[in-house]
């Protein structure tokens, strides 16, 4: 990628690195599940009115938004709305790229090469290494509940990369257009949710007393993090291979981990930032693994990893 296209992946890295933080601050004021029907009616109201609707039948919206939309943010915002430190939800979150290729294996029938065992393993000892802070109860710290509801937020994110992966398979396109048409499914499930568990009187006071902070948070996410990011991420899909390009969301909890130590003074253990490492590492292994075994084909340890 050129430097212009470099910038613009900083862009979108730091955008959706800063999120996290964002989010946060808008959920001292929202209810998590208030907050994630404002996100996507505004993403939908908004976006509608510059991006084309997609040509595919709405139920593909539906197959799309469900996971994607609608479980991955309602585990995510409750998770942090109960103890999942910003910081630490920008790491574990990128998990999904671990289920996704689970998934596709057992779903999909795709072949398991050794590097992403490797991948896994790197990822699942990294998540255990963090995971080993979490309390029952929030103390100060990560709660386990944040830490659970945060991997089931991966993993609903995972189901919907495997939605998105079927429609493009079908011949349809599952670019911008699908991400801000599908945002008008979410809000219906987000808002019976939020009566049922948040309650009738804290939905009403909060959209009644709802402060500058959580409004401008509301803004953050919906325009720069959802419809620049997203418009940026399709610009650098459509120009370049995605094999450049998808790696790039590896900086995102770099970010994530940086903003949330200056902004709340999240403070994590030696061994937690081993685990931070490990996931990391895993990560960058399941994206270039297979680069490297390539490279190395000639190589007499090449051939010993592929054998």
């Amino acid at each position: 990628m050129g430097i212009k296209d470099n910038l613009l992946g900083l862009v979108v890295i730091v955008a959706w690195g800063l999120n996290f933080v964002i989010l946060a601050i808008g959920l001292e004021d929202v209810p998590p599940l208030l907050l994630g029907a404002i996100r996507f009616l505004l993403v939908a109201g908004v976006g509608s009115f510059f991006v084309k609707m997609p040509k595919m039948p709405v139920r593909w919206w539906i197959v799309y938004a469900l996971p994607m939309g609608f479980l991955q943010f309602a585990f995510l915002f409750v998770a942090m709305a109960n103890g999942m430190p910003s910081g630490l939800a920008s790491l574990v979150l990128q998990a999904q790229a671990i289920f996704t290729m689970l998934i596709a294996i057992v779903l999909l029938k795709e072949k398991i090469e050794f590097y992403q065992v490797v991948a896994i393993s790197l990822a699942v000892v990294g998540l255990g290494l963090i995971a080993m802070e979490a309390e029952v109860a929030d103390v100060g710290g990560m709660s386990l509940i944040g830490f659970v509801l945060t991997l089931f937020a991966a993993l609903s994110w995972a189901f919907g990369n495997i939605s998105a992966r079927s429609i493009s398979n079908l011949g349809y396109k599952a670019d911008l257009s699908l991400v801000v048409w599908s945002s008008w499914i979410p809000p219906l499930p987000f808002l019976v949710m939020s009566f049922m568990y948040e309650g009738k009187d804290a939905v009403i006071y909060s959209v009644l007393n709802i402060g500058w902070s959580a409004i401008g948070a509301i803004a953050y996410v919906v325009l720069i993090a959802t419809i620049v990011g997203y418009s940026i991420w399709g610009y650098l899909i459509s120009r370049h291979p995605a094999s450049q390009v998808a790696p790039l969301t590896l900086g995102v909890p770099v970010v994530g981990l940086t903003a949330s130590t200056f902004v709340f003074d999240e403070v994590l253990a030696l061994y937690q930032w081993v685990g931070v490492a490990l996931v990391l590492c895993g990560l960058l292994f399941n994206a270039f693994g297979a680069k490297l075994l390539e490279s190395t084909k000639n190589a007499k340890w090449g051939r010993i990893l592929r054998s």
